[in-house]
């Protein structure tokens, strides 16, 4: 018991243990503060990286389309008439008398 005083010693007794008990746990409590503190950072860190690759996709999604656009857009007859000018020049004969030179000359 503590020294006598004009209190009762059971109840001073009782209000320094409770008093030691509320030191004794406030280390485990401020861990338990921080390592809650951590896990919403994290999470929050997670919300943020999944977001990050959702607009990502939407990115990635709408330029295959605009390439898909360009390609259906492109006008096919100057396609045709390109292609058609070249088989028409003497581009490929002009080739092929060259590799027929070449491999004469191997």
């Amino acid at each position: 018991m503590a020294i006598p005083t004009p209190v009762n010693g059971q109840i001073t007794d009782a209000v320094t243990q409770s008093s030691v008990k509320v030191l004794g746990d406030a280390p485990a409590m401020a861990m338990s503060a921080i390592y809650q503190s951590l896990a919403h950072s994290t999470g929050i860190l997670y919300q943020n990286a999944v977001a990050q690759q959702q607009q990502n996709a939407i990115c990635a999604q709408a330029a295959a389309n605009q390439g898909v656009i360009q390609i259906y857009s492109a006008n096919t007859m100057a396609g045709a008439a390109a292609t058609a000018k070249v088989g028409q020049s003497d581009t490929t004969s002009l080739l092929m008398a060259l590799l027929v030179a070449l491999k004469a000359t191997q």
